[in-house]
């Protein structure tokens, strides 16, 4: 595959999902892939000269990923692009979420990328060359009841993002955000419930817009699609802030452009099944 900024990539959350999905497509086209994740794992080498070399990557833990990026550095000399997929999804109502529940999320999905970007932008700065694409998500532009700390997280990656578009141009290093909607994923099966919210006071409203949220993500897009807007962002020389992933999805972004924010208030609304509360 052909794009402006070079081979080698670092991907973090590289295990599963959108993560794994894009390790794999663009190993497969000849690219030098470092995949990150918790584990670690076997080599994978494909056709073309590509491969998947596993590095350990905890983007909690500041030495583990300061450890990553020096291996990565060591054995290439750079890094061209970085894709931070790594994230987690922590459910239940605001006041459910301890502070603890609440750091743990943003640790993960905000911290973590942060972390990512304190240790690889030195390298590209010094090259005046590289790209950055962070996984975002349409929850970081509309505010998902009962997952509204996971929304928070990503609200916060889209400003990091907007805000790193600005401070490196000047040294050719290019940032931009991909915005999947509902996607199917083992992200799913990997939600946390806050303590709280194991018996939630919010009764079968909580329970029901929590089903809701995983139907539509079981019956969402495949990574696929994603890992395609990926490429696309890869191959363009002047990327956009954002690429939003589905149809249906760009049309919830473009509505919030232009709609009040009490109308987008009740149309989410209207997303999430309610019980019938007598609030007291």
């Amino acid at each position: 595959m052909k794009n402006p900024y070079g081979d080698v990539v670092l991907i973090t959350g590289a295990s599963s999902g959108i993560g794994k999905c894009t390790a794999e497509r663009l190993a497969g086209s000849g690219m030098r892939v470092y995949g990150g994740s918790r584990r670690g794992g076997e080599r994978r080498d494909f056709d073309g000269g590509g491969f998947i070399e596993p590095v350990v990557i905890d983007v909690c833990d500041d030495a583990s990923v300061d450890r990553a990026v020096a291996r990565v550095i060591e054995r290439e000399g750079r890094i061209d692009i970085l894709i931070n997929c790594a994230g987690m999804g922590i459910c239940g109502a605001v006041e459910e979420c301890s502070s603890h529940e609440a750091m743990r999320q943003m640790d993960t999905n905000y911290i973590g990328v942060l972390r990512m970007l304190t240790a690889v932008l030195p390298h590209m700065r010094k090259r005046r060359s590289g790209l950055v694409i962070n996984i975002g998500s349409v929850g970081g532009i509309f505010s998902i009841p009962f997952q509204t700390h996971y929304s928070s997280s990503k609200y916060a990656v889209e400003a990091l993002t907007e805000g790193l578009r600005i401070e490196m141009k000047p040294w050719n290093v290019r940032a931009a955000l991909v915005e999947p909607g509902d996607t199917k994923t083992s992200f799913t099966s990997s939600r946390i419930y806050a303590e709280k919210a194991k018996n939630s006071a919010y009764g079968e409203e909580f329970l029901r817009s929590v089903r809701q949220m995983e139907r539509d993500e079981q019956n969402g897009m495949s990574p696929e699609r994603v890992v395609d807007v990926i490429v696309s962002v890869m191959r363009s020389k002047n990327p956009p802030v954002r690429r939003t992933v589905g149809a249906q999805y760009k049309i919830l972004v473009w509505l919030k452009r232009i709609f009040p924010s009490r109308a987008l208030e009740a149309v989410l609304t209207m997303m999430y099944p309610k019980s019938n509360i007598d609030a007291k």
